[in-house]
């Protein structure tokens, strides 16, 4: 049923309004039975985004340049899809395998709203959340967070030797998508490893300035975000990649699959690269 559900919602953009928006609001229905505790920190999170929506309108303070409630907006939008897909994704397990999907669930729930707590209590305080040792408490709060950044890293792992070790339900392009989707994400995980180690996410200039528009993106020097923000949404991507492979070439969608991954991950590496070398994805004039 969950896999039927899915498939009308991502298969039939030709339906009408009324039709698709009840095939989402009955895969969200099938989503909650399945998976409750990642369903519950998806709908936490749309109601954060709703409140930082709320703090963007009525609180103009500014934090490295973007508005105070910016990036809780953004972590909100980016969990409620992070939890949400790893949800679906573990439900394709088999039963055998539902045990370490709770356990799974539990720690990725924490793990994020523990990140949250720290991001809005910050936001309040009109600071940074992430990089910030100004102070003790500052200092404490990033560390707390890096602590569970950690735990969802390895919950991830986790889940990734899950997918990997049991067969999957559903046809083999939409089977590889998610396995590969997981170790992309893997991967732009690490790559935000690499701006904890350098205590911020500019490279060649600090942190704030001039950035693109919603996204922040410096237009001015290096951005190590862009590929960890394309790495963490091959989680989405991989997977639809190969379950549309898998309906309009069910022959060769593995290998396709397998093509489109290397192409996304050398897109990665490309940004990654650009990023080092101090150099914007999109440059200021």
């Amino acid at each position: 049923m969950k896999t039927a559900l899915l498939q009308t919602v991502l298969l039939s953009p030709e339906a009408p309004a009324e039709s698709l928006f009840g095939s989402v609001g009955a895969a969200l229905r099938v989503l909650h039975r399945v998976n409750p505790v990642l369903s519950w920190t998806g709908w936490l999170n749309v109601a954060l985004a709703a409140l930082a929506v709320a703090g963007l309108l009525l609180d103009h303070r500014l934090v490295t340049g973007a508005p105070a409630w910016m990036k809780p907006l953004k972590f909100a939008l980016s969990i409620t899809a992070f939890v949400w897909t790893l949800a679906w994704l573990l439900a394709d397990l088999p039963q055998a395998a539902q045990r370490a999907v709770q356990l799974i669930s539990w720690g990725v729930a924490l793990s994020m709203v523990v990140e949250q707590a720290v991001i809005f209590v910050q936001a309040a305080r009109g600071t940074t959340s992430h990089y910030n040792t100004g102070s003790a408490l500052n200092g404490a709060l990033f560390s707390l967070m890096g602590i569970f950044i950690l735990v969802n890293t390895l919950m991830t792992v986790w889940a990734l030797y899950l997918v990997w070790r049991h067969p999957l339900h559903g046809p083999a392009g939409y089977v590889w998508g998610v396995r590969l989707g997981l170790l992309v994400f893997l991967v732009g995980s690490v790559l935000g490893g690499m701006m904890i180690h350098n205590q911020q996410h500019t490279v060649g200039a600090p942190d704030g300035g001039p950035g693109l528009p919603g996204l922040g993106w410096s237009t001015r020097a290096g951005d190590l975000r862009i590929a960890h923000f394309l790495g963490m949404h091959a989680l989405q991507v991989l997977p639809l990649l190969g379950w549309l492979l898998s309906s309009w070439a069910p022959r060769w969608a593995t290998p396709l699959t397998w093509t489109g991954t290397a192409l996304y991950a050398g897109a990665v590496a490309a940004l990654f690269a650009l990023a080092l070398a101090g150099r914007p994805l999109w440059a200021a004039h």
